[in-house]
């Protein structure tokens, strides 16, 4: 029986897609549950459609309550969109009572949150101080999701389309899910505490000076180059996380609680650097370069370990199927991945994807290429988030 189903299109007219995806909807409906929950994502050539595209969606399936967001690109199981008018549609049949859309007009109030699925408005003020503040409502401290991102304006949808703020859906304790998040970039020299930092402009590390060390991690004897120095520099993030995380993880690859930003201005005057997000005192820094390789081998990673936690030799169970072994069935999923990993970073169009599809089988899938992603309490950047709905074990 499919709890999750999934429909996806491109098309000029948001109305043709909206039809080509519910068609693909309505082709595996045939004994399936009513759907109780629904997500969409569409790619910013509907953005200023994105009120019709809601209210069709909603007088299509009018028991139905509608999350998302816009996207530069959206993904289906094995398929992305990017740079094209699409839409990728996903239906859930979870139990009322076991889940609530939320937005800043309509807060949680049915049920006890233990996640939630998060989108957010990029112009919002101290977003990253509303995550974490989202992230202390829910029981598990458990955020997924991602900022929207968009060329013609930025919304997002919780049984209505919101511009500013979050919005979303809170599960209960009784929705399981597993999520990870996959990290894009390679780090090219070793974690440094943060020993003097004034707001973005770190002073020192290891209580010597910021900029000598970032050189020296760069192979760079100075600036006094630039056609040297300026390829390397500008290639070069900074990998961020809190004094008492582990800023790197298996196979010297960074944790998941290490954040990447951009390494945005130097000051030769002080021997600092300035970095795309306030820093502290006691931090981890890292510098790193963005690289495919590690992309790809750590998105496997992550979909390796979901499979393994939901049992050793779990396979995707076909519609109708029951899970073998009491291994946990893998329902549905949704990927956000940064709009600067998806498609040509992977090697090729739908190359993130199809990995996904690949190390999960053909589960339905559903999501976006964000402008941050959006995972437990902190704000990613070149990263992806993967969460896997599943039956109860």
């Amino acid at each position: 029986m499919a709890r999750f189903r999934c429909g996806h299109a491109t098309h000029p007219d948001w109305r043709m897609a909206l039809a080509l995806a519910g068609a693909q909807l309505d082709a595996g409906a045939s004994g399936a549950p009513e759907p109780t929950l629904g997500f969409v994502y569409f790619t910013d050539a509907y953005v200023a459609h994105a009120d019709e595209l809601l209210q069709a969606l909603q007088r299509r399936w009018p028991q139905v309550g509608w999350v998302g967001c816009v996207g530069i690109g959206v993904a289906a199981s094995g398929v992305e969109y990017f740079d094209e008018p699409a839409l990728v549609l996903m239906l859930a049949a979870l139990p009322r009572g076991r889940f609530e859309v939320f937005s800043g007009a309509r807060p949680i109030r049915r049920i006890e949150p233990y996640a939630a699925l998060v989108h957010a408005d990029p112009a919002t003020q101290d977003l990253a101080e509303l995550i974490a503040e989202m992230s202390d409502r829910t029981a598990s401290g458990y955020l997924f999701g991602g900022v929207a991102a968009s060329r013609a304006g930025s919304v997002h949808i919780a049984d209505g389309v919101w511009r500013g703020g979050l919005s979303g859906v809170a599960f209960g304790a009784d929705v399981p899910l597993v999520s990870r998040v996959t990290q894009g970039s390679q780090p090219i020299g070793p974690a440094r505490v943060v020993t003097s930092a004034e707001r973005n402009i770190v002073l020192a590390l290891d209580g010597a000076p910021a900029l000598p060390a970032l050189l020296g991690d760069l192979g760079l004897p100075g600036l006094e180059d630039p056609r040297q120095a300026l390829p390397k520099l500008r290639a070069t993030l900074v990998g961020l996380s809190d004094a008492n995380a582990a800023p790197l993880g298996r196979g010297g690859q960074f944790g998941t609680d290490t954040r990447v930003r951009h390494l945005v201005g130097l000051d030769p005057a002080r021997q600092a650097i300035a970095v795309a997000d306030r820093v502290e005192s006691g931090m981890r820094l890292t510098f790193c370069q963005r690289d495919v390789a590690a992309a790809r081998r750590d998105l496997v990673r992550i979909c390796s370990e979901i499979r393994e936690e939901l049992a050793p030799e779990t396979l995707p169970v076909a519609a109708g199927g029951d899970a073998a072994g009491g291994a946990r069935e893998m329902l549905g999923a949704i990927y956000v991945s940064c709009s600067g990993r998806g498609g040509p970073h992977f090697g090729g169009p739908s190359a993130e994807a199809k990995i996904v599809r690949h190390a999960l089988g053909d589960v339905p899938l559903a999501g976006f290429f964000a402008g941050g992603e959006i995972a437990r309490h902190h704000l990613y950047g070149y990263t992806g988030v993967l969460t896997v709905f599943t039956g109860e074990g």
